[in-house]
């Protein structure tokens, strides 16, 4: 095929850019409203990348002569950017649903993590499963994501706690990342929790020394391909000090810090991520204001998880008050045992409800922000000429109904395209 174009996508009502510029972000009053085109039409190429975009009659002109492998028909439809899911722990064995009804009737996260559960629970079942089980279910997940409109998603270990259980996780990630369709980044999450017998100061210790050596001997022969460091900085798991000494020690291997931060105390943690240049912050429903200007200054994104709040019952993160200060705000499902929801639409709504972000800051928050998040934005998360071919095709007239209709994605999506490859179709 000597005309080279994998992809059309013709005459669509509204094609949602999200960037038009270029940006690697928005944040302030740059998500406040997004570029979007009105009837256009899209090209990628056999390479997976977008070659063109703009008005329909335009773009028929000048690919008149061309052949492509797949031609769609988005009339009355809107095209927008594959969705980006900034934070989830999808490789784990062992329901939860039990402790669901412990939560419902009144035991906090805390509790159930003090009496076995929680994490410990999933830790347990997960070091005794096999690599080949956790592979499968892991990827029954990913193509639940990825018919909810997700084409790249940020994975977790953190189930192990031990160097081999965290090796195994982040083998089933690789070969994710190697044989399905969905974009991947990986992050290593060592220390998600205190092992059973150690301290913290122990755990950060077997870490610094053990764990992350491995990786990066693994990482030089091409064995695993690990994007960045994640710690559970919290009271009564990993404080401020051994926090700083692992995502240090991450970042010297070259690692990119993204961690979990601010969930259920006030720990500092913004301030301490600011200061290590982290590209990343999660949860941070109990961020201070220093923390948030010191975010907003160092161009730390914040991945906000409206549904782990909503489900624990935990304060919402303040997503305004982050955006009135020019936070780099992203969105995540944290898909997990204690969270179990695949659904980026649904998590886009929740901030919007539950957070008072505005549609097109949520939608920003769960595309360009969200690739910001993992230091993909220049490849992912908007329409662009150059940047990867990863978007959706909903039926609705205008691209607002994927956040308006509350699980309304399963109907609302046609079709999921990763690299210009129709992944899922309804």
């Amino acid at each position: 095929m000597a005309s080279g174009h994998r992809l059309l996508l013709e005459n669509a009502r509204q094609v949602v850019l999200v960037c038009a510029g270029g940006e690697r972000f928005l944040a302030g009053g740059a998500g406040r409203s997004l570029a979007v085109l009105e009837g256009a039409s899209l090209v990628v190429g056999t390479d997976g990348f977008i070659k063109a975009i703009g008005p329909a009659d335009a773009i028929q002109r000048q690919f008149s002569e061309e052949t492509f492998e797949e031609r769609i028909d988005c009339s009355g439809k809107c095209i927008l950017p594959g969705l980006v899911d900034a934070h989830t722990h999808p490789v784990w064995a062992g329901e939860r649903v039990h402790e669901f009804a412990m939560k419902l009737a009144g035991a906090t996260y805390m509790d159930i993590h003090q009496a076995g559960g929680g994490i410990n629970f999933t830790v347990e079942r997960t070091r005794q499963a096999s690599e080949e089980e956790l592979f499968r279910s892991f990827r029954q997940r990913l193509q639940c994501m990825a018919r909810t409109g997700t084409t790249l998603v940020e994975c977790k270990s953190g189930y192990g706690l031990d160097l081999d259980t965290e090796l195994k996780m982040l083998r089933v990630i690789e070969r994710a990342r190697r044989e399905l369709d969905i974009g991947i980044s990986a992050t290593y999450c060592g220390a998600h929790s205190v092992p059973k017998g150690k301290t913290a100061t122990e755990a950060a210790d077997d870490i610094i020394n053990n764990h992350l050596p491995r990786l990066k001997e693994l990482g030089r022969k091409g064995e695993i391909h690990v994007d960045n460091i994640d710690v559970f900085c919290e009271k009564g798991v990993f404080d401020l000090d051994c926090t700083r000494r692992i995502l240090q020690c991450g970042k010297d291997t070259g690692l990119q810090i993204n961690f979990h931060g601010d969930e259920l105390h006030p720990m500092k943690a913004a301030e301490l991520g600011a200061e290590l240049g982290a590209q990343a912050i999660s949860h941070l429903e109990e961020v201070s204001d220093e923390g948030i200007i010191a975010m907003a200054t160092a161009r730390c994104s914040a991945v906000l998880l409206p549904t782990t709040a909503y489900m624990l019952r935990l304060k919402q993160p303040r997503a305004r008050k982050m955006l009135d200060e020019g936070v780099i705000v992203a969105l995540g499902s944290d898909f997990n045992p204690n969270a179990y929801c695949f659904s980026m639409p649904m998590v886009m709504h929740l901030a919007c409800v539950n957070m008072r972000m505005s549609m097109p800051e949520a939608l920003a928050a769960a595309t360009i922000n969200a690739a910001y998040a993992l230091g993909k934005s220049h490849t992912h998360g908007s329409l662009e000429v150059g940047k990867q071919g990863d978007l959706i095709v909903i039926n609705a007239s205008r691209w607002e109904h994927l956040i308006y209709q509350f699980g309304g994605h399963h109907e609302l999506i046609e079709y999921v395209i990763a690299k210009g490859k129709v992944i899922y179709k309804k």
